[in-house]
């Protein structure tokens, strides 16, 4: 995806207003050997890039003041407390050679065909919807897809059993429940009956029947 910029010279509380009247939206893109740069991008193309999915979670192409495209990840994003306006944005430069960390979103499927919800109408609650991992640039997947399909009433999923694309790793200090599986009070199958000793319950029967005749002979 592309972003295009323009450096600004101006900088400060009273410039970054300036350029917000004005439709733009003040940032910064850091990192690699190369000084910090001041930038500003137009607010209504970066407003509905934040919209998607990937903008947040891909490697994009910064184009700036028209020279050749620099790779860099969304770092960071202010927006306004109830106004739908992008204060300010940042972006890092990266390398091809160095690993990055980067949420990735989990996009959760087939869970309509597992057993869980097929035949126990259980509830798959998903507890993360992204996860923490480090590769390198040319790794990055766009998402990590999870296949639900076998899901069973009561399992639970955990970052360390999730297939990640390869040269991918997850970042995490624990490890942390990604998915459960749980049926809803008043779905749960009753215990069934016990079943009494057929010899026994036929002793108890004879005993009742005998107990009529014993009284008549009284």
């Amino acid at each position: 995806m592309k972003v295009v910029a323009t450096k600004r010279e101006l900088q400060g509380t009273g410039a970054s207003r300036r350029l917000r009247r004005a439709g733009k939206v003040p940032g910064i893109v850091y990192g690699s050997t190369t000084p910090p740069t001041a930038i500003e991008i137009d607010h209504n193309s970066l407003f509905h890039a934040l919209r998607k999915e990937a903008f947040h979670s891909t490697i994009l192409d910064l184009e700036l003041d028209g020279a050749s495209p620099e790779r860099v990840l969304l770092r960071d994003v202010q927006m306004h407390a109830f106004k739908s306006q992008v204060l300010h944005v940042d972006f890092q430069r990266i390398a091809a050679h160095e690993k990055i960390h980067v949420k990735v979103p989990l996009h959760f499927v087939h869970a309509e065909n597992s057993p869980a919800v097929k035949q126990s109408a259980a509830v798959v609650s998903h507890v993360l919807t992204e996860i923490d991992v480090s590769c390198l640039p040319k790794d990055l997947p766009e998402f990590i897809a999870i296949d639900l399909s076998e899901l069973v009433v009561g399992q639970t999923i955990h970052v360390s059993d999730l297939k990640l694309p390869e040269g991918v790793v997850a970042v995490t200090q624990e490890n942390p429940v990604v998915v459960t599986v749980t049926v809803p009070r008043g779905m749960e199958e009753p215990a069934p009956a016990a079943v009494a000793d057929p010899a026994a319950a036929a002793g108890a029967t004879a005993a009742g029947a005998a107990t009529p005749a014993a009284t008549e002979k009284k």
